[in-house]
C-alpha cells in the first residue's frame, strides 16, 4: 500500500518565530532566565500594576544552584510600593517556573551592569483631562475684570478658575 505525497503548506517559508527563538532562548538564558516565559509575557505574570513599573533584569544563581536572586529594575518613586510587593511577586514567578526557582527579590533602580543596557522604559499614567463647568469659568473671569493688564487679567482667571473649581459646595 502507497502512502500518499506529503505536500508543504508553507512552500519553504518558515515562521519567523521559529527563526528566532534560539536566539531569544539563548539571550535569555545568558541573563539567567531558564524560561523566557517570564520575560515575554511578564505582564501577564506579575499583573499589568506591576509590569508597569517594573521590568526583570536578571536572575542569578547562588553556589549551590537552588535559590536564585531576581533583579527587578524600577524608577526611584516606584521602588517602597514594589519592597512591600517582593513577596507576592516572588510568588507569581515560581509559578511561572513551576517550582521554588527564586528565593530572593532585589529591587535595583538602575541596571546592574551599566546605564545604557537596563534603561527603565517604563509608560506614565495617562493624562486625565478635567473638565470645568462654565458658570465657575465666568464667575472666574468676572473676578478679574476690573485688572487692566491683559496678561495678568488671564493669569488671574485661570487662577481663579482652577481655585473656584476645586472648591466643595
Amino acid at each position: 500500500m502507497k502512502q500518499p505525497r506529503h505536500t508543504s503548506t508553507t512552500r519553504g517559508f518558515s515562521r519567523a518565530a521559529t527563526l528566532v527563538q534560539s536566539r531569544i532562548r539563548k539571550a535569555s538564558e545568558d541573563r539567567g532566565f531558564a524560561v523566557t516565559r517570564l520575560l515575554t509575557h511578564w505582564a501577564e505574570v506579575v499583573g499589568d500594576a506591576t509590569a508597569q513599573i517594573a521590568t526583570p533584569v536578571n536572575v542569578s544563581y547562588g553556589k549551590g544552584g537552588m535559590g536564585a536572586t531576581l533583579t527587578l529594575l524600577t524608577t526611584g518613586a516606584q521602588a517602597p510600593m514594589l519592597e512591600m510587593q517582593k513577596e507576592q511577586i516572588r510568588e507569581k514567578v515560581n509559578a511561572c517556573y513551576g517550582y521554588r526557582a527564586i528565593s530572593r527579590v532585589r529591587i535595583t533602580q538602575t541596571a546592574p551592569t551599566g546605564f545604557a543596557e537596563g534603561r527603565a522604559a517604563f509608560s506614565p499614567a495617562p493624562k486625565t483631562v478635567r473638565t470645568v463647568d462654565p458658570k465657575v469659568k465666568s464667575a472666574a473671569k468676572a473676578l478679574s475684570d476690573d485688572v487692566k493688564n491683559e496678561d495678568l487679567r488671564a493669569a488671574l482667571a485661570a487662577l481663579g478658575t482652577n481655585v473656584l473649581s476645586k472648591q466643595k459646595p
